[in-house]
């Protein structure tokens, strides 16, 4: 235990993205606090996003991901870092942690004045297919990386099923391609993205299937078959196929045991809830990152958001409140984009599927345009499709599928939502023009005119 006279104790869980954040921000607010970050994994501060380019080899190790140490954070944040250290409670009336030392077993108490849970999330399970095989993995951590490479190195795997077609698994299927493996996406959806916009969905599958990757979907009586300790192969429609190794794509879900062992409120997607303080239903325990339910700034109503760039900005603000500051926490516009190969897709607001699912009275316009004009040699096609409000006109949504270019459209799709400009500006908006780098025609300002000329 740490002893630490009169000075405010503040204690952060967790210290991936959030965590770091939250610390360097309260340390930076209360410069004489004592501040503590309890991390259960071998690294801090590493690079989540950043995964699938390691696996590729389009970024060199995964030492290029971990930004910090604990020694280094120490000296340039002031804050004290524990590693391979999992706290197993926490005992709200005294305001302590109970920790346990992950290599020698040992266990102490630490007091806090202020707390912060940053436990990020955890990658959901397949509850028919063991946990403890060799060759099965997630792709989480940089714990998670290394030994995807190491098994992967040392057993010569090349043919690799992936189980789940979401942003996790189309980014390392990528990934894995580009490093040599033959690869199969394995979903319960006929689809890949099943959130997504149909016409998005089928682009992206036939994306896939040019880039040789097999997406086995909507496959009923799947059966993993599996020895002692290892995944042999799958049986799917009749159809036998033979892995080397499986990975474990089927999305994530918010860490929370620590929080629901200590009774903190949780919400209907099992995030934390937090107040826009980021104060939990107790009140000298804050929360940030993956491991919360955010506000969603369309539908105002609570959403489950993992991303880290969200992660980070409300680490800042729960280290700075727990320091003793008063800032709020703004609701959110998802906005999200996903590489896959040499094409880039975003979605921005809420699909169809959920403007219904909130019952608004929307409508929606498409279309498919070049990114260049046509006599440039790269020109190529862009897709794109805006959801929007029939009474206010007002964007609800937007999904893109091209180049670089859309995650331009996302940002600007964004701002409209944010700022509650009616989608029909869109059309006139001076958008730039040099026919190496943009259209002589915006696509933004194709689907404003329809959706102006629609609602005539």
């Amino acid at each position: 235990m740490y002893t630490t006279g009169i000075r405010k104790n503040i204690i952060i869980v967790g210290g991936n993205a959030a965590g770091p954040a939250a610390a360097a921000k309260a340390k930076r607010t209360s410069p004489d606090s004592n501040v503590f970050m309890i991390e259960a994994g071998s690294f801090i501060s590493t690079g989540t996003c950043e995964l699938p380019y390691v696996l590729s080899g389009e970024i060199k190790n995964y030492e290029e991901i971990v930004f910090y140490n604990p020694e280094s954070f120490e000296k340039e944040k002031g804050v004290k870092v524990l590693t391979s250290h999992f706290v197993e409670k926490i005992d709200r009336n005294k305001k302590v942690v109970i920790v346990k030392n992950l290599k020698n077993g040992q266990k102490f108490e630490q007091e806090y004045d202020k707390l912060i849970l940053c436990n990020g999330s955890k990658a959901k399970i397949i509850p028919y297919l063991p946990q403890n095989l060799s060759n099965v993995f997630t792709l989480k951590s940089v714990a998670d990386l290394i030994s995807i490479q190491s098994y992967k190195e040392n057993n010569k795997a090349k043919n690799i099923l992936i189980v789940g077609g979401g942003y996790i698994g189309l980014e390392s299927a990528d990934a894995l391609k580009k490093a040599g493996c033959s690869v199969v996406i394995l979903d319960k959806e006929k689809l890949p993205l099943p959130w997504f916009e149909d016409e998005t969905r089928y682009l992206l599958n036939e994306l896939l299937l040019q880039n040789y990757i097999d997406f086995i979907g909507g496959a009923s009586n799947i059966k993993f078959n599996c020895n002692a300790d290892k995944f042999l192969s799958i049986k799917a429609d009749g159809r036998v196929a033979e892995f080397d190794m499986v990975l474990i794509a089927a999305g994530f879900e918010p860490n929370t045991a620590l929080a629901v062992s200590s009774k903190l409120s949780t919400g209907n997607y099992g995030g934390i809830k937090v107040d826009p303080k980021l104060h939990t239903s107790d009140p000298n325990i804050f929360a940030a990152g993956d491991c919360i339910e955010v506000v969603n700034k369309i539908t105002l109503q609570p959403d489950y958001i993992p991303q880290a760039t969200l992660a980070q900005q409300y680490g800042h603000i729960a280290g700075e409140n727990a320091a003793g500051g008063n800032v709020s926490a703004l609701p959110i516009i998802k906005n999200i984009a996903v590489k896959l190969f040499k094409k880039a897709i975003v979605s921005v607001g809420l699909s169809s599927n959920e403007a219904k699912k909130y019952n608004f009275q929307f409508d929606s316009v498409s279309s498919i345009l070049p990114n260049l004009i046509k006599v440039m040699p790269n020109s190529e096609k862009v897709f794109g499709k805006i959801i929007y409000d029939k009474q206010t006109k007002q964007i609800l949504g937007a999904e893109f599928v091209g180049n670089q270019e859309v995650i331009g459209y996302g940002d600007l799709i964004a701002t409209f939502i944010h700022n509650k400009i009616k989608a029909s500006e869109l059309e006139n908006i001076n958008y730039n023009y040099t026919p190496p780098l943009s259209p002589f025609i915006n696509i933004l300002s194709v689907l404003g005119k329809k959706i102006k000329t629609e609602n005539k």
